[in-house]
């Protein structure tokens, strides 16, 4: 087998949101590989934050200011990119937010903004690079789904809705798109250790787990949670030749939680 498949080198990648957590990471992996990086962020504080920890990783990013749910400011942001970078080559969909709100206290307003960030906004993204992918004959959009693509649980209704959608928006793109040499795919982490997901790591006051914690230790088959180096392989791999055959899959990694029923009381 030919390992060059592998490469990144002379591509172009933009992931959205990555500033820090699992958005960083893949952006350091695609560094590695020999990817150009561009990211966004909502707001220069964030994209200065980002900027500074690639300067030291010895990491030269592309950073800009852009609202991925401002389909106006995104086609301008992907026309800046091109004009100062080059075309897209890879677009990775991570900007995401969650709410943890019981669906009955949640407002419609509340449920909408969860939407907007976590599915109209890869919508938005991938219809302003796709038209240049097409011109190219190639491209590789990398939707971050999540286990919510799959389940469903208390207090996230509207992350699940969206996470559920974005499953069927990948399906969707690979359907419309596979013929011009675009793929499309997703990537489903399961529990990762992010400042997201900080406050659910919380040790107690008499040094115990947080009780969500210890569900999760429980169930999970590797025993543990996450980290955001344990995606960066699975998005390499999807955004190099060596997947120019799959399209339309979500490749989960999540230690195993959606294969597994549980240990018996």
């Amino acid at each position: 087998m030919d390992m060059t498949a592998f490469s990144l080198k002379g591509k172009i990648a933009w992931i959205t949101g990555a500033s820090y957590g699992i958005g960083f990471a893949i952006a350091e992996a695609y560094a590695a590989a020999g990817a150009t990086i561009v990211f966004n962020d909502i707001n220069q504080e964030l994209v200065n934050k980002g900027l500074a920890a690639y300067e030291e990783k010895g990491i030269k990013a592309h950073g800009y200011v852009c609202d991925v749910t401002n389909e106006e400011a995104v086609q301008a942001l992907v026309k800046k990119i091109e004009e100062e970078v080059g075309v897209v080559d890879i677009l990775v969909n991570n900007a995401g937010i969650i709410r943890r709100i019981p669906m009955i206290e949640m407002s419609a307003a509340e449920f909408r903004k969860v939407i907007d960030v976590d599915l109209n906004a890869p919508f938005i993204c991938s219809k302003a690079v796709i038209p240049s992918m097409i011109q190219k004959g190639h491209g590789k959009i990398i939707n971050i789904c999540s286990m919510m693509s799959e389940l469903g649980r208390e207090t996230v209704s509207a992350y699940a809705a969206a996470k559920g959608g974005l499953k069927m928006l990948t399906r969707n793109i690979c359907s419309e798109y596979g013929e011009h040499n675009i793929q499309c795919n997703g990537i489903g982490p399961g529990y990762i250790a992010t400042p997201q997901t900080a406050p659910l790591r919380e040790r107690q006051p008499d040094g115990s787990r947080h009780p969500f914690d210890q569900f999760i230790i429980a169930k999970t088959p590797a025993a543990r949670w996450g980290n955001p180096e344990d995606l960066q392989g699975p998005a390499v791999f999807l955004a190099s030749d060596a997947s120019n055959f799959v399209n339309g899959h979500i490749l989960y990694v999540d230690g195993g939680i959606l294969a597994y029923i549980g240990k018996q009381p």
